[in-house]
């Protein structure tokens, strides 16, 4: 059995897929582009769209009943590897400890020429 979850606090998907879905205690979430979904915007560098991914992620999580604490793995698609540092820099402000398995990688290119991509499951 699977539930969508779905909020207007985070950017719709812009395809064929769900912002997440539950499904035998875990909810997987699509990856998040930094996309402020109020004005359709997304800010300038790395810094600001990975605390504006980190934002939408967190909306997705809330709605699903969790929190950051409730994340097991979450993978982190850069378009270019320098970025690491800032990326991780942001990451890391949104979680206490006990920190969630990861990958983070560069791809040849995101979708609307974003610099970050996340995405992430939570054990509920």
């Amino acid at each position: 059995m699977k539930k969508v979850i779905a909020t207007t606090k985070a950017p719709g998907a812009i395809g064929p897929y769900s912002q997440a879905i539950e499904a035998n205690g875990f909810v997987y979430i699509s990856g998040q582009l930094p996309i402020n979904p109020e004005t359709g915007e997304m800010p300038e560098g790395v810094s600001a769209q990975t605390e504006q991914s980190m934002k939408n992620l967190e909306a997705i999580l809330n709605e699903a009943g969790c929190t950051f604490d409730n994340v097991v793995k979450s993978t982190c698609y850069l378009a270019d590897m320098s970025y690491f540092g800032e990326m991780n820099t942001v990451y890391g402000k949104y979680f206490k400890g006990d920190y969630p398995a990861r990958a983070a990688f560069a791809v040849k290119e995101l979708p609307k020429k974003a610099l970050v991509e996340i995405e992430m499951i939570a054990a509920k």
